[in-house]
């Protein structure tokens, strides 16, 4: 669940706090083309505000007037859409596209509270939803929980799936930060150098301590994890990619020219790792956009990583392999 849908949740707990009625909105399944993934959220406030979204516009319009044409429901219930091709015309639903949704009227705030409050401190949650009595309970959840639904409870992860390793806490940094966080990616950062760890929001970013090496050590990388060496000095970023580049991370990356990068290749080579394994470095990083400024870079790098990520770039690296 991405950082968007999480600002659904706080402003429907604000509105909720105000004293106003507010109605949820998941999307429960989709069929063909829909402009949402499952999961997202629309936020619907008694007087016609609007937070999120579940589609392109025309359902939140049809939502929206159903609200504000009769009481707020008092109990959830399912809602489709485009069932038929004049369906999916009518409320801009592509190539026939069908969507299933939760209508879910909210009363209480005190699990927005508590799941916000857990997802700030990296947690991942499932909230459930009994669709019977309208009861929330929340769940530890794995990295690898998806949305669930059978006809009587939701299950909806919350929470960073994807986790971002930073090597360096520099200036560009600070940009990739912002994105992945915004990406929904949870965003760890290591810098043993002094004057470095400063300024940073703990809400979207937490250190790891130790040397790089230590640090990649400690987090346990999975098929969920990327890792990017960001110091540009061989002693910090070598010592990281060393360790990295036998994990199970997706995605393994080091800032440098195309020239800096063979020959970090090379070091790697002589430091005792595999040709396959060197081979799955990425250097220099990012899709080319041309990109010079650390904004673009860190624009570049985060849209190669999300693109392997979303299985829409095929990686020329070759897969990992532990050594013994």
């Amino acid at each position: 669940m991405d950082s968007v849908d999480l600002a659904v949740l706080r402003r429907a707990r604000d509105w909720l706090r105000d004293g106003h009625p507010v109605v949820l909105y998941t999307v429960l399944e989709t069929w063909g083309s829909a402009p949402r993934p499952v999961g997202s959220l629309l936020s619907l406030r008694g007087d016609g505000r609007v937070e999120g979204s579940v589609s392109g516009g025309c359902v939140e319009d049809d939502l929206l007037a159903r609200v504000m044409a009769d009481q707020p429901p008092s109990t959830c219930q399912l809602i489709s859409y485009g069932v038929s091709k004049e369906e999916s015309a009518r409320f801009g639903l592509p190539c026939g596209g069908t969507l299933r949704l939760l209508q879910e009227p909210l009363c209480d705030a005190g699990w927005i509270d508590e799941l916000l409050r857990r997802c700030a401190g990296h947690e991942r949650l499932l909230r459930c939803v009994d669709i019977a009595s309208g009861a929330v309970t929340l769940q530890a959840a794995g990295r690898d929980a998806a949305l669930q639904f059978d006809g009587h409870t939701l299950r909806a992860p919350f929470g960073p799936a994807w986790r971002l390793l930073l090597i360096g806490a520099g200036q560009l940094s600070r940009y990739v930060a912002d994105l992945a966080h915004g990406l929904g990616f949870e965003v760890l950062i290591c810098d043993p150098r002094e004057g470095y760890a400063h300024d940073w929001d703990a809400a979207t970013v937490r250190f790891v301590p130790g040397m790089p090496d230590d640090a990649v050590l400690a987090i346990e990388p999975d098929a969920h994890t990327a890792i990017v060496a960001l110091t540009h000095d061989p002693r910090l970023d070598d010592m990281a990619l060393l360790t990295a580049l036998q994990s199970e991370a997706f995605y393994v990356g080091a800032l440098g020219s195309r020239v800096n990068s063979e020959k970090r290749k090379a070091r790697l080579l002589s430091l005792g790792l595999g040709e396959r394994q060197v081979q799955r470095l990425h250097g220099p990083i990012g899709l080319p956009i041309g990109s010079r400024t650390p904004a673009e870079i860190a624009l570049s790098l985060m849209a190669e990583v999300v693109a392997l990520k979303n299985g829409a770039l095929v990686s020329q690296a070759l897969p990992a392999q532990r050594c013994a």
